[in-house]
């Protein structure tokens, strides 16, 4: 058994240009999805599957996020007043889930670059880390699903699913080997990014919004140059770990929602407005409405 997963980052600097001209003034991880903004699915998440500190990747323009997990005494005052208990509990109980910091990136120089803010943060521990474009709804939380795969195993883990290959193409391509008596975990021995060419791609899984990194990825990011784009890539830093030492992947149980893209916020949207217990009976009376005229 290894060591437990009690740590996880969360980068959250992009600029949010797929999502414009919502993104403009508001960061794009603060869209909501029906009463929540996406970031706090996210944090949910990491905090449902044993995280206790959470550091947050932000940059200028971002200061929405740190309210949001910050108390608002004269919200609060106002609710007591009102006998809004519920309301009141609600918005309290958002600044308790963990012990959640942040940190600027001050240079917008990729995702590895956001990762290797949070070296003094994570320390010498292996810490998950949660795309913040990247919601995942399901009866098990994705990252307790690598953690278990990282206690038992010890090695980095990728959080992956089988997609069409013109979306690995716009992602990574990873090259994947059955494990014995595993069904959805594999060993990863190498991995590419942002491939021009079906017949370059190494498989047709790619990383979806999460895994978890040992310490040693820091010093890996140290020396890894400009890849694509120009930008020091996680993924480059991951195929290092993956060509040495190894890595895990988990095909994991739950759906994503890619919060970068206009269709993926919709569709998370329909998705919890279907099952939220205020809006739920008149949304879905809307939704069938809507259906028979198309």
């Amino acid at each position: 058994m290894y060591n437990k997963v009690r740590k996880a980052v969360i980068p959250a600097a992009g600029l949010g240009t797929r999502v414009l001209p919502a993104s403009k003034a508001m960061p794009k991880e603060m869209l909501p999805i029906v009463d929540k903004p996406a970031i706090q699915y996210i944090v949910e998440e990491a905090v449902a599957s044993g995280i206790t500190d959470i550091l947050i990747i932000t940059n200028r323009g971002k200061s929405d996020i740190e309210n949001h997990f910050d108390r608002i005494p004269e919200l609060e005052e106002r609710l007591l007043a009102a006998g809004k208990q519920e309301a009141y509990d609600t918005v309290v109980n958002i600044t308790k889930m963990a012990n959640i910091c942040f940190v600027r990136q001050k240079e917008t120089k990729g995702l590895g670059h956001a990762v290797n803010c949070a070296r003094s943060f994570v320390g010498n521990e292996p810490f998950a880390v949660l795309f913040g474009d990247d919601v995942i709804m399901g009866d098990k939380p994705v990252t307790a699903q690598l953690c278990e795969a990282y206690e038992k195993y010890g090695l980095g883990v990728l959080g992956t699913k089988e997609m069409s290959p013109e979306v690995v193409m716009r992602g990574s391509s990873l090259k994947l080997e059955a494990l014995d008596g595993e069904s959805n975990v594999f060993k990863c021995t190498d991995l590419v990014e942002k491939v021009s060419k079906k017949e370059d791609l190494l498989s047709n899984y790619t990383i979806l919004g999460r895994c978890i990194c040992p310490p040693e990825i820091f010093d890996i990011l140290d020396n890894t140059p400009p890849g694509v784009g120009g930008e020091i890539q996680l993924t480059d830093a991951l195929a290092q770990l993956a060509k040495t030492v190894g890595l895990t992947a988990v095909d994991f149980e739950g759906k994503r929602y890619d919060m970068g893209n206009k269709l993926g916020i919709l569709q998370a949207t329909v998705d919890v407005a279907l099952t939220h217990p205020e809006v739920s009976e008149g949304f879905k009376a809307y939704i069938k409405e809507i259906a028979a005229k198309l």
